[in-house]
């Protein structure tokens, strides 16, 4: 986690950290430095911009830019904010080249992080001071790490808002980093028992006592460009002290944030517009007065959330490549054993010819040897890329985790967007194919020893064995049903590299028999439409090539839905017909009947649902019931032989098939009323409900085949379907029809 608390400018912890509008985060002192004035405006900055303290010192003889840059980025809070005044401390500066305290003038300078960053632009020689009533100079900061440039206000550097977050997360792991350093002992210590260690030599690797640095490793010499640092924290994860993740302000203790242009007020909202946190009066008078603001508190358990659930992909991906870093530790075991065995097969062969096959034998030898050290190569270079991403992923994670633990909702939501964007984007990273070996720890390499003796120069290996495919995975967390269709998934196991041509997936009738198939083909993923509601199917899945097909699957058991949920289909209904309500109103266009059909077929199990009549005038009579795909469109529904229905008006009812009406029935519809239709194809009947009472005897018997709910009806109708319904378990007495 201690690359992501390190400032990108000086390489240093973070002293009172900074965002710019990149996201990214500086020290305050190092945004000074580098601080540039544009090259469109040639006048400096007004005297009220000026530092009022002394100048910073110049840098020692031979320290290098990379000294300069160090002691220049990050003084102490203190001096950096005394001698300029409270106001102006935070304030850009830029100084003559006398003022500076540079003694000479670099284009650019360079980080311990290896980051070109832009120095001060010293004033033109005998530039006289801009007048007092002069507006100030165009300056702008680039960020070290994207290097966009951001354009300061009036206020300076002030216009960046601090990171509070960062700056707690710093000073819990300098704590933390102390306590540990407090145990490491200097290794060059006379004393017994050593003394403390207070330096590190990053060059050198060796812990130093003051008196001992002094002694053995001055500043000076081939010293002077070596890096001292504080002792590494080996003792536990630094900053997990006793305030449990909160610092100074998990109890309340930590003083409330307030707004950087009003003093006296805390943030107590969030400007989703500018992505910052803002007071009370920001929205009153200020430029977030008319912007989308939102409460605090909610975005903060938000945008928290979102970080987690971010993060939890990427520790599923960490997790996933620590068990792939002991499949390649495996990997290189296996690929030695059996590159040992495969050349003692070789020189068992070899031995068994005549002295014509030894010049043979050698080359052959060689072969292997190349084969399993680009095999081994392949491996271990996947391996340190590997450990590269995973140190890199462990280290954001830590980082985020110690985000998670700050209570500071405000300085979170600072910071939030970019760490979810950043782990976001490092997910991306672990892409499909990242955790699978890139090479087999198989030798797929076999010498015939049968060709005759003036067959010996020509001896080499033969192709790689084909076999057929091994059993493929089911990958039940993709697998689902909805409605009467269902989804199956598959993956080959990993380590597997016989070549696949091809899947075959199976499926059963939905009652326990035999199984056929119903996808061959390429693909690792199927849907199948059209099954049976209310049924539980088994399904299998086996891999061919040409070597022949590969065993089976385990079978998976998928059980479509109990009761249908459908719509109007807008694709086959007549071009009248006018659909809203994501497809569950159905209005028409015009006074003659027109048909719309549902989006489900039924042809097996009791299926049930309902019309609620939205609108009715002028006494039309709407037409509900089931048809085939093909029925007519442009009349009323049940008057040819692919559809059976029940038309109505506001007195009385009718059956209707192939232009038949049978039994009349009195009762009819008016606005408000709920058609309910009743379809078992277990009894192979139909069956019409009014207002929830039957309407008549059942409407048709010994029907059989494929149908889809069905509706006709013109202007003067809006119909809305129910569906997704439970089939009424009571039914009232059908009144009698009139004869």
């Amino acid at each position: 986690m201690e690359e992501e608390l390190k400032c990108p400018v000086c390489g240093s912890l973070f002293r009172e950290p900074i965002i710019l509008p990149c996201s990214h985060n500086v020290c305050l002192p190092c945004a000074r430095t580098i601080a540039v004035q544009t090259p469109e405006s040639e006048q400096h900055l007004p005297p009220l911009l000026h530092s009022r303290g002394p100048a910073p010192p110049a840098a020692a003889p031979g320290a290098g830019p990379g000294a300069a840059a160090g002691s220049a980025a990050c003084p102490d809070s203190e001096s950096a904010a005394g001698g300029g005044g409270g106001d102006h401390a935070d304030k850009l500066s830029l100084h003559s080249e006398t003022d500076s305290g540079y003694g000479s003038y670099t284009p650019s300078l360079k980080s311990p992080n290896g980051v070109r960053v832009l120095p001060l632009v010293p004033a033109p020689p005998g530039a006289a001071a801009a007048p007092r009533g002069a507006g100030p100079a165009s300056s702008s900061l680039t960020c070290p790490q994207c290097h966009r440039s951001a354009s300061l206000d009036q206020r300076g550097l002030r216009g960046f808002q601090r990171n509070r977050l960062l700056e707690a997360i710093v000073q819990r792991y300098q704590q933390g980093r102390a306590a540990a350093a407090a145990a490491a002992k200097c290794q060059l210590c006379d004393r017994s028992p050593p003394e403390p260690a207070a330096v590190l030599c990053e060059q050198c690797e060796v812990l130093y006592c003051a008196a001992c640095q002094l002694r053995c490793h001055p500043a000076r010499g081939p010293f002077a460009k070596h890096r001292l640092a504080p002792p590494p924290a080996h003792l536990g994860a630094p900053g997990g002290g006793g305030d449990g993740g909160g610092g100074k302000g998990a109890g309340g203790g930590r003083k409330l944030p307030t707004c950087a242009e009003h003093d006296l007020e805390n943030y107590s909202m969030y400007c989703v517009s500018c992505r910052s946190p803002v007071c009370y009066q920001c929205l009153e008078e200020g430029k977030h007065s008319k912007h989308d603001v939102k409460a605090l508190g909610a975005m903060w358990k938000q945008h928290k959330a979102q970080l987690s659930q971010a993060l939890n992909g990427v520790s599923d991906k960490a997790k996933e490549a620590k068990e792939f870093l002991v499949q390649l530790k495996n990997l290189l075991q296996q690929i030695q054993e059996n590159g040992l065995d495969y050349e003692a097969c070789l020189v068992a062969q070899c031995d068994a010819l005549v002295d014509a096959l030894t010049r043979q034998k050698a080359k052959l030898l060689t072969k292997v040897t190349k084969e399993r050290e680009h095999k081994l190569k392949v491996v271990w270079d996947q391996i340190n890329h590997c450990t590269l991403k995973l140190r890199q992923s462990t280290g954001l994670m830590e980082y985020c985790l110690e985000v998670i633990k700050e209570n500071d909702p405000s300085g979170f939501l600072q910071i939030s967007d970019a760490l979810i964007k950043r782990v976001q984007v490092s997910q991306e990273q672990w892409v499909k194919g990242a955790l699978e070996p890139k090479v087999s720890a198989e030798f797929d390499l076999t010498l015939d020893s049968e060709p005759l003796l003036q067959s010996i120069h020509q001896l080499d290996f033969i192709q790689m064995k084909c076999r057929v495919p091994p059993v493929p995975l089911l990958q039940l967390e993709k697998c689902c049903t909805r409605n009467n269709s269902v989804t199956l998934a598959w993956r080959m196991p990993p380590l597997s590299h016989n070549p696949v041509e091809g899947y075959i997936l199976e499926l059963d009738d939905g009652d326990g028999g035999q199984f056929r198939e119903v996808y061959v083909g390429k693909e690792t993923l199927c849907t199948i439409d059209g099954l049976h509601f209310n049924s539980t199917y088994n399904a299998r899945v086996k891999a061919f090539n040409s070597a022949g097909i590969g065993p089976y699957s385990k079978t998976v058991i998928l059980q479509t839905s109990d009761v249908a949920w459908f719509t109007f289909d807008p694709s086959s209904a007549h071009r009248d017909i006018v659909l809203s309500n994501d497809n569950q109103t159905a209005t028409c266009n015009s006074y003659d009947d027109r048909v719309v059909l549902g989006t489900a077929a039924f042809s097996k199990g009791v299926h049930y649902w309902e019309l609620h009549v939205d609108r009715y005038d002028n006494h039309p009579d709407p037409a509900f019931g089931i048809a085939r795909i093909n029925v007519v469109k442009d009349m009323m529904l049940g008057k040819d032989d692919k559809a059976w229905a029940m038309y109505v008006d506001n007195n009385r009812s009718w059956f209707m098939h192939c232009n038949s009406h049978t039994n009349r029935t009195e009762g009819g519809v008016s606005k408000g009323a709920t058609v309910g239709v009743l379809l078992d194809l277990n009894k192979h009947n139909l069956t019409f409900y009014i207002n929830g009472q039957q309407q008549g005897p059942p409407a048709f018997e010994n029907i059989e085949g494929i149908f889809m709910p069905a509706l006709s009806l013109n202007r003067n109708v809006q119909v809305t379907l129910h569906t997704g319904l439970e089939v009424p378990q009571s039914v009232k007495q059908p009144k009698l029809p009139n004869n």
